[in-house]
């Protein structure tokens, strides 16, 4: 009689983890936001390479420089809407990393009197400590 209880909560557990599997997967497939910014990043791209063409940028800006911290910033709105709307919520570490890089990288251009070694320095270990905070603060598995 036992045994039987023991499998029959077995097949819920299977039946309940496939479920979550496909919501899961479901969520990710119907994530139109994914598309939406690189949809965005290549409109920036095409719209700063045309102004850069027609003498429109103001002198000493460089237009890679100017789509790379454009880009970063449109990653990182990105990451704001992610954050508010819980139904595109999901892991953000890697999309800020990438948006924080676009924007060194663009700014590191737009910027040329800065002293960027010390500010590239500052950039990793941020980094650093933010992924040392993450692995430290995350719950363990249930």
């Amino acid at each position: 009689m036992s045994e039987r209880r023991v499998n029959e909560k077995e097949e819920k557990e299977e039946k309940e983890e496939e479920r979550e599997e496909k919501t899961f997967d479901e969520k990710w497939r119907r994530d139109p936001l994914g598309s939406i910014v690189w949809a965005g990043i290549l409109i920036w791209l095409g719209l700063v390479l045309l102004a850069d063409n027609l003498d429109w940028l103001p002198d000493g800006i460089n237009a890679w420089s100017l789509f790379f911290f454009g880009a970063g910033g449109i990653i990182l709105l990105e990451l704001v809407v992610r954050y508010l709307m819980p139904a595109y919520r999901r892991p953000l570490l890697g999309t800020f990393i990438l948006g924080i890089v676009f924007l060194a990288i663009g700014a590191s251009g737009l910027f040329e009197g800065w002293n960027w070694g010390v500010m590239w320095a500052i950039l990793l270990v941020g980094l650093g400590v933010l992924l040392l905070l993450r692995g430290l603060t995350r719950r363990p598995p249930q």
